[in-house]
């Protein structure tokens, strides 16, 4: 009698494939038992982009809430706290419940996937160019894989791209899966990105990767999230996929498992143990954002009037996106807590991400220690040509004190007023350069003309400068500080760094604009560089009135030579 061979497997539970960093810097893999285990010791997950490390962040997420059951109020989350470990026994059993969900080759339930997933032509042939998210197209100048590095993946990279897939997966034209109603002509029409790729995302990370999932682990009695315990699950907790729609009484979202483990897309991956070599990418669950706040926690919020008049709701919240082309401290009042709403109150224009007011709560409850250091991290995804292909992948980070996050802290406030200070210095520079190139002759008003262009580019310096400014400032602050006298410390910098720019435009303003012009004849207005310079001394020094010093001098007024 023939002996069959074994049916291909790839355990995600026992076999390496997550990317993490241990506390030495050292790169390396491990399964999901391993993660959780090592938690404690290991740095971060450390994806090849920080898309991947915040989708299989999002992953462990869902596993760790439900191994733990919530937890289910603070006082759990406080015994998990401070614990040296993870309970790695009752992770291992919650795992070991589901262990056939979470084989990449299983041949009913292969994780995340469809298993027997096709189209109507039986030999199509499926690549895994679209598979992997840093391959653009067109342009696939600046990725690590071409050539034969696009045809063959291991399982363990392909299980990390999957997860990617999943979270990030562009939107577009898609492969017309056969028993799902929405295709049309064979093919998959646009449903929209995946369902992380709406949110600008946002976690925190502590000093392991123990830490960072009890930061990011909301109890299920928060006040800042609404869930359904009863309804809310992880998809491996469900029946398997097929390729139509989930229906929506079952997918939900009915809490976080159900948005951390969002199907975004129907796949099926090619191959076995020695490698993946294709991946067929069908349209799956659509997701609509409208008011889920009080279920997704880790992405701010913004209110939407024209959402608002459209549905002919009283108040609408859409995700907010990060603006990829600031840095996220300039954005720090959207990324921390508010005030309490008082009754009666209108609606706030944002709000902001629940992660963000949960550690708020463990602060103001002594459960995190005042001196303990957080750094909240912003990822997202910035899509092109009517979101289809990916055009760039943002990611900041800010490392500050926990008390930041507590509205009622001065110090917060502090922080918020600071980085507005900054703005208001690069505001006074942008007159300036746009005064100096009027005097030296530059016309118009338009964003496209050169005193505008000139603006631009003194404010891309003096950004740039600030940043690392910014950053160090906002990293050595302690909670013992006065916040008086750090908000007089950062002034002090700001001007110092933006008169020194401002200084530097005027001596390289040349001759003409020394000599200046009239900008407006009818006035008798007449612009140079000496009055230029006048001006943004007097508007740096409204912009940022504590600074105690100025170590600039004035740009020297002689004419010259």
């Amino acid at each position: 009698m023939l002996m069959s061979e074994p049916l291909p497997s790839f355990s995600l539970i026992g076999r390496p494939w997550i990317p993490v960093l241990d506390l030495a810097g050292r790169r390396r893999l491990v399964s999901l038992s391993e993660v959780f285990a090592q938690a404690a010791e290991l740095r971060a997950v450390a994806g090849d982009l920080p898309t991947q490390t915040s989708a299989i962040l999002r992953l462990l997420l869902a596993v760790l809430h439900r191994a733990v059951d919530g937890p289910e109020d603070e006082r759990a989350w406080q015994g998990l706290w401070r614990r040296p470990d993870l309970p790695t026994g009752d992770i291992t059993g919650y795992l070991d419940e589901y262990r056939d969900r979470f084989d990449l080759l299983h041949p009913v339930t292969p994780f995340y996937q469809v298993a027997d997933l096709r189209t109507q032509k039986p030999n199509d042939v499926f690549g895994l160019q679209r598979f992997i998210a840093d391959v653009p197209n067109n342009a696939p100048y600046l990725t690590t894989r071409l050539g034969s590095g696009l045809e063959r993946l291991t399982p363990a990279e392909a299980a990390v791209w999957l997860v990617h897939c999943q979270a990030y997966d562009t939107s577009g034209i898609k492969s017309g899966a056969v028993g799902d109603d929405r295709v049309s002509g064979g093919k998959g029409y646009p449903i929209g990105p995946g369902a992380a790729g709406s949110l600008g995302l946002v976690y925190l990370e502590g000093r392991t990767l123990r830490e960072t999932l009890l930061l990011n682990l909301v109890t299920l009695d928060s006040g800042y999230l609404r869930q359904n315990p009863d309804r809310d699950s992880p998809v491996w907790e469900r029946g398997p996929h097929g390729p139509a729609e989930e229906p929506e009484r079952d997918r939900g979202p009915h809490g976080v498992l159900n948005l951390y483990t969002w199907q975004s897309r129907r796949i099926r991956l090619f191959g076995d143990q020695s490698g993946i070599t294709g991946a067929m990418i069908a349209n799956g669950d659509r997701i609509r954002w409208t008011n889920l706040h009080r279920q997704e926690p880790m992405s701010g919020w913004r209110r939407s009037p024209n959402q608002e008049k459209k549905l002919g709701q009283p108040t609408v919240y859409l995700p907010r996106l990060h603006d990829h082309t600031r840095a996220l401290w300039r954005g720090l009042a959207a990324l921390l807590p508010m005030p309490t709403e008082k009754p009666g109150a209108d609606a706030p224009a944002r709000r902001p991400p629940a992660v963000s007011q949960w550690l708020a709560r463990l602060q103001m409850q002594g459960l995190v220690d005042d001196r303990y250091r957080v750094t909240a991290r912003a990822v997202g995804v910035v899509y092109g040509n009517n979101m289809s292909v990916v055009d760039e992948v943002y990611h900041d980070a800010l490392t500050m004190t926990v008390q930041a996050f507590d509205p009622a802290s001065p110090l917060a406030t502090t922080i918020v007023d600071s980085a507005a200070d900054a703005e208001a210095a690069v505001k006074a520079l942008r007159g300036l350069a746009a005064n100096l190139c009027r005097a030296g002759g530059g016309y118009g008003d338009r964003a496209e003309d050169p005193p505008a262009a000139a603006a631009d580019r003194a404010a891309e310096l003096a950004y740039a400068e600030l940043d690392v400014l910014f950053r160090q400032w906002l990293g050595d602050l302690d909670p013992t500080d006065d916040p008086t006298q750090a908000r007089i410390q950062w002034q002090t910098q700001a001007r110092r760094c933006v008169g020194s720019l401002g200084s530097d435009l005027v001596t390289w303003s040349g001759p003409q604009a020394w000599a200046g012009r009239y900008v407006d004849q009818e006035k008798k207005k007449h612009l140079s560089s000496p009055l230029a310079d006048r001006f943004f001394r007097d508007a740096l020094r409204r912009a940022l009135p504590l600074a105690t010093t100025f170590a600039t001098p004035s740009a020297p007024q002689e004419v010259p030579a």
